[in-house]
């Protein structure tokens, strides 16, 4: 069963840029890296062979995944979004009612997701408590270490 999930254009370059580093440099590194153990004499006995490959093993693991990620990805067209009501992509100014701290963030996707930058995931428990509210509303969230509710004070693109 495939997930489709949903990208920005700068979401979806960085996932197309990573699947391609690892086709393009480490593919052949791994390759290298095994042909380097071969070499090195007799396999049964060749702890190095042995990581070699498994580690490619991991890496076409890893790039297989990448490439079914990629085949269910979608652009989001951030022109066709509503503004009246936080959806993915909107930036949400929030104000916290317990000690009226504001804060911003960006609704994206769980793999665009990046605190440090004020983008949080959309599947994250405070994501999911504000999509679909409105200026004005209040949202209770439940998180690890009790309730928080906010009020959405701005909704922006």
């Amino acid at each position: 069963m495939s997930n489709v999930s949903y990208y920005t254009a700068e979401g979806l370059k960085k996932l197309r840029d990573e699947l391609n580093y690892l086709k393009d440099v480490e593919r052949p590194k791994a390759s290298q890296d095994i042909a380097e153990a071969r070499d090195k004499g007799d396999l049964s006995e060749n702890a190095e062979y042995d990581a070699a490959k498994e580690a490619q093993g991991l890496l076409e693991l890893k790039i297989s995944k990448m490439e079914a990620t990629l085949a269910n990805a979608r652009l989001i067209d951030e022109s066709q979004l509503d503004t009246s009501k936080v959806l993915v992509l909107s930036t949400v100014k929030l104000k916290n009612q317990t000690n009226d701290m504001e804060m911003k963030y960006t609704l994206v996707a769980e793999s665009e997701a990046d605190l440090k930058t004020g983008k949080i995931s959309v599947s994250s428990p405070i994501g999911k408590g504000l999509l679909g509210k409105k200026v004005g509303d209040t949202a209770e969230i439940s998180v690890p270490n009790g309730k928080i509710t906010f009020e959405i004070l701005e909704i922006t693109r």
